[in-house]
């Protein structure tokens, strides 16, 4: 068995002053923003897929399933074309994280934050104007494509 000793906080040199500055609450107000954003989309979009005009408009099959009488609560929302939906987003972010890194040490922030802001409103505009799931899905990737490139930017900073 290993025995250790711990040594003396008041041996250690103090190499930190422990100061909270603005810069230190900013970048944790930064940091936090890409929880938010995540964590706004899992509310909102978990939200939508279990409202009757959605579903009944983009996911007929899946809205037919849900007010028969034979389904259980586990499987109702079992369908393919509303994971692709609902994991759109999540997927695009992730793999444009990666092309982010790139456009960003080649191009600069600015460059991707402009990118990240763009894919973002289009992708908006195509969710809000949407008239079928093909239109809603792509929706979904353009703002999954801006919040890869704006997470990787705010990380880079």
């Amino acid at each position: 068995m290993a025995v250790g000793t711990v040594p003396d906080i008041q041996d250690l040199p103090r190499r930190y002053g422990g100061r909270v500055t603005t810069f230190v609450v900013l970048s944790c107000i930064t940091a936090g923003m890409g929880g938010v954003i995540f964590g706004y989309d899992i509310g909102v979009s978990g939200g939508v897929t279990s409202m009757d005009g959605f579903l009944s408009k983009f996911f007929p099959e899946v809205y037919r399933r849900m007010k028969g009488t034979s389904v259980s609560n586990y499987c109702k929302f079992d369908s393919e074309l509303l994971t692709a939906f609902t994991s759109s987003l999540y997927i695009a972010g992730l793999l444009t994280t990666f092309l982010a890194s790139s456009v960003t040490a080649r191009c600069g922030r600015r460059p991707s934050m402009v990118i990240a802001g763009s894919a973002i409103l289009a992708g908006s505009a195509i969710g809000g104007t949407a008239v079928n799931v093909s239109m809603v899905i792509l929706g979904r990737v353009l703002l999954g494509v801006g919040l890869g490139f704006g997470n990787q930017v705010h990380i880079i900073s």
